[in-house]
């Protein structure tokens, strides 16, 4: 994609509305943060975020699986190693799980060293009879419901910063430095996960690897020999949505002249902030980095066919993902005609779930809380949806922590709502917790095996019915 001989510029977005954005009390305390950080070293590379795209180009054309997630929003109160190794540990056995269980290879994007902006459904929030501003993410305000605490800070950007490349030094050292060898799977359960269904045939499985690994040492082929067995590819992530922050560090890339967003490897756009004519969108159109794009129920299939076109008009495998977000009781009715508009237009696009947004329920006791059983029917429609379209289910976006959480009710921890309260600790969104992802894993990799056994993937993401044998 050449962006360098487009009418662009990372500050073009000005020009359009931008909405969820805060209002800085000081302009010039604001403009000279960002003078600052457009100095800053870039947080990732254009080298990376083309990787990235060529790993997805294969997800695109049927042959690989998209597995994306993290934390709803990260926080400055609870940034600790630990909590990050844990995220990307359960990504890990998320991955193993789908990589043995359907023989499929899986990219890993992580929604880390950058979740610090929220979008709001009102820009007010009231409690006991009190009104402040919403709380915004941590790189614009504080989550305490007092008056000093939701005023906008510029210098909370220079925070998220600094955060996001502590976190990204940590990923990529946990990626490259032996942590992510397949020898070490049996090392990545959690302590937690000893006492889950889902712990027990996580250890089964990894039985399963270690006497492959076994046989493969036997034959020449280990970590020491094959780079491919003792690292991984990792990328991050986040909603492109507080826009100045975004622009700060978009940089010219050296070697193609390129333009990319350079505060993560994949950027997307939300529900609230994908108008085609407005700041976000035109932001994006800019930016060499793989897209996503937030589908919920209301998505027209003119809606994405203009969002195809001004996000990826050369039509590029890897370039655009479509993150449906429609709930359990609506997918099977609203995603079906836009899968058909986009593949009789050619556009060559990932579709994956995001079966987490759609399906947030309060419960009788008051918390916001996700049904895992929800979660897991929206995703079966996911795929039935896919298979009767012809086509390819691409992927999974989901909020999710490592950490021994109980913020989503029902899997078969068989978390209730009287036991929310035992470790409810989301920042902004209820979470699955570990066992409930890889449960979720689990769930994944029988509909996968189950799609490449039904059927023959093409080369061009189309679903072929294969002969039965006698």
């Amino acid at each position: 994609m050449d962006t360098s001989l487009a009418d662009w510029h990372p500050r073009t977005w000005r020009e359009r509305i931008a909405l969820q954005q805060p209002t800085w009390p000081d302009d010039a305390a604001h403009e000279a943060v960002l003078k600052e950080m457009a100095n800053l070293p870039p947080l990732v590379f254009a080298g990376e975020a083309r990787s990235l795209k060529r790993q997805l180009a294969r997800v695109a054309d049927g042959q690989a699986f998209l597995l994306q997630g993290g934390d709803c929003a990260e926080s400055f109160a609870e940034f600790h190693p630990d909590n990050i190794r844990d995220t990307f540990r359960v990504l890990l056995q998320m991955a193993v799980v789908l990589t043995f269980g359907a023989t499929c290879p899986v990219v890993k994007v992580g929604r880390l060293a950058g979740q610090f902006a929220k979008p709001r459904s009102s820009p007010v929030e009231e409690r006991d009879g009190v009104e402040l501003p919403s709380y915004l993410g941590d790189s614009i305000n504080g989550i305490e419901f007092d008056e000093a605490s939701r005023v906008p800070d510029p210098e909370r950007m220079i925070q998220a910063y600094n955060q996001s490349a502590a976190t990204l030094n940590l990923l990529r050292a946990f990626a490259q430095g032996g942590y992510a060898d397949l020898h070490q799977v049996h090392s990545w359960t959690l302590g937690f996960l000893d006492r889950s269904p889902q712990g027990e045939r996580y250890r089964e499985l990894a039985d399963r690897i270690d006497e492959s690994l076994a046989f493969m040492d036997a034959c020449g082929i280990s970590s020491k020999t094959t780079r491919a067995m003792r690292e991984t590819s990792f990328f991050t992530s986040h909603e492109a949505l507080l826009l100045p922050y975004e622009q700060a560090l978009t940089r010219i890339d050296s070697t193609s002249g390129d333009w990319y967003d350079c505060s993560a490897h994949m950027l997307w756009v939300g529900e609230r902030t994908r108008d085609p004519k407005g700041a976000h969108v035109e932001f994006l159109s800019g930016v060499g980095n793989p897209l996503g794009v937030k589908v919920g129920p209301g998505a027209s299939p003119d809606d994405l066919l203009k969002l195809a076109d001004m996000l990826n008009p050369g039509n590029e495998a890897g370039r655009l993902t479509l993150v449906s977000r429609m709930g359990d009781e609506k997918i099977e009715t609203c995603l079906p005609p836009l899968v058909r508009a986009l593949k009789a237009e050619g556009h060559n696009v990932i579709w994956a779930c995001d079966p987490m947004h759609a399906n947030t329920v309060k419960s009788s006791n008051e918390y916001k809380t996700r049904p895992f059983d929800r979660i897991m029917a929206e995703m079966k429609s996911f795929f039935a949806v896919h298979r009767a379209e012809g086509g390819f289910a691409g992927g999974v976006h989901v909020e999710m922590t490592g950490q021994d959480v109980t913020e989503c009710i029902g899997g078969a921890q068989a978390i209730t709502e009287q036991g929310l309260s035992d470790r409810y600790h989301p920042f902004c969104d209820p979470r699955l917790n570990a066992s409930q992802a890889l449960e979720l894993a689990f769930l994944l990799a029988e509909e996968l095996k189950e799609e490449r056994g039904a059927s023959e993937i093409t080369g061009s993401g189309e679903r072929k019915v294969a002969a039965s044998s006698s």
